[in-house]
């Protein structure tokens, strides 16, 4: 009974005295073929599928360890390949199964048939797959222009080729970056925060890739770019008026805050100074400064000025000082005046002068007083309020009735607080 060796033997010595391998002609598809540990290769050759047996065939591995021989339709498998391989006689195709790192390397088949001697060579590479991929970091913690930082990357596997994602953007060698180990280390010298991440490691080999976790970097920065906002936005407030800073400034982790009234520090903190029922002694210059505790840095904005004015009103009846009679009152510093019964005599112009040290404006009302009747029933007239923003009157239906007059042919004016606006109202309004 023939042996294992003995049909070797006996093969090598017909295939060696008619053919030697001959890589290519067809039979094998150029190399090389990649798979991973564990799993399955198919060696396809590019014969054409027949019925009729090959007369021989021999695959081998390394020119010399042989895997199969087949001799008219009897397969003598070589012991290392015992339940690993099955032979695909139609078309002399080979499949081998369970992969080792120890299957790398060239394989071979010769083959017998009706005079022909088909041969092919081709190259199987076993990889390990990626697995374990672990990014690790020098630190985590970092200030802006004056920090640097080490990341390292390691994972199983074998032939490892790195590549390093800043969010899904490619990682590339720079002034500032440093790619070294292969590309498994990563150096960003003076970090910015543009370097926060995340950074993720992509592992690959020809048969799999493996991406760690995400890594981010927490880079403190500023202040920087202070503003200090004054609400309402005008330089000059009434005494009593409520006035709001705002200050904003690029920080992170967010600035801390102190504010200063013409260089002197306030108690005040936090990001808004409120100034309520402000009277003169809160004007001055008013300025915020940042402060960052990681960064150890500070800012200070641009002053912005407050200056608190007291507004005086001045009333006057047909071009004189206004003279209070028995019936009127003036109330709510001077801004409202009252007529609790109306007569005949407080007939014609009265003017409210507003006025502060930079500035004054006024407005007039004219009150006519018509008569209809000689008698009114009690409390028909309840009185008339001119106020530096409003004209009010309770009147009867009947009897008496007063009205605004308009003094020329623009628009009626009024006086609001502060200010003088024009009502639009085309026609002249009773009270």
């Amino acid at each position: 009974m023939e042996t294992f060796s003995d049909i070797l033997l006996i093969y090598f010595f017909i295939f060696g005295s008619i053919s030697g391998f001959t890589e290519g002609e067809g039979v094998l598809p150029d190399g090389p073929l990649n798979a991973a540990v564990g799993e399955t290769v198919m060696f396809t050759t590019t014969l054409t599928p027949t019925e009729k047996p090959f007369k021989s065939v021999n695959w081998a591995f390394n020119f010399s360890k042989l895997i199969i021989v087949v001799i008219n339709s009897e397969e003598t498998i070589g012991p290392e390949y015992e339940g690993r391989i099955t032979f695909f006689p139609s078309n002399a195709s080979l499949e081998l199964r369970s992969l080792t790192l120890d299957d790398t390397g060239p394989y071979s088949v010769n083959i017998v048939q009706d005079g022909i001697l088909p041969s092919g060579r081709t190259t199987l590479v076993i990889y390990e797959k990626v697995s374990s991929v672990l990014v690790t970091s020098s630190s985590t913690d970092l200030v802006e222009f004056s920090g640097s930082v080490s990341l390292s990357c390691s994972a199983s596997g074998s032939s490892l080729s790195f590549l390093w994602l800043n969010g899904s953007s490619e990682v590339t060698a720079s002034d500032r970056v440093q790619l070294t180990d292969g590309g498994s280390s990563l150096t960003i010298i003076n970090v910015t925060r543009f370097d926060q991440g995340p950074f993720r490691c992509s592992v690959s080999n020809p048969v799999s890739t493996g991406t760690s976790d995400p890594v981010n970097l927490s880079i403190s920065y500023g202040p920087e770019n202070i503003n200090l906002i004054l609400s309402p936005p005008q330089g000059y407030f009434a005494v009593g008026s409520d006035i709001s800073l705002t200050c904003s400034v690029g920080s992170r982790p967010p600035a801390q805050f102190n504010w200063f009234l013409n260089g002197d520090q306030l108690l005040d903190t936090g990001s808004e100074l409120r100034l309520m029922n402000v009277q003169m002694s809160h004007s001055g210059n008013y300025s915020c400064q940042a402060f960052n505790s990681k960064t150890l840095r500070s800012q200070t904005s641009q002053p912005s000025t407050i200056t608190v004015l007291v507004f005086t009103r001045n009333w006057m009846k047909d071009g004189s000082k206004l003279t209070l009679t028995d019936n009127m009152t003036l109330s709510d510093n001077n801004r409202v005046l009252t007529f609790n019964t109306v007569k005949r005599k407080d007939e014609g112009e009265y003017f409210c002068n507003i006025s502060n040290p930079v500035s004054s404006d006024g407005a007039k009302y004219v009150l006519i007083f018509n008569y209809q009747s000689s008698e009114c029933a009690a409390g028909c007239i309840a009185g008339i309020v001119i106020a530096c923003f409003s004209i009010i009157a309770v009147a009867c239906g009947v009897g008496y009735y007063f009205y605004r007059r308009r003094t020329n042919k623009n628009p009626q004016t009024h006086i609001t607080g502060e200010h003088v606006y024009e009502n639009s109202s085309p026609y002249d309004k009773k009270i």
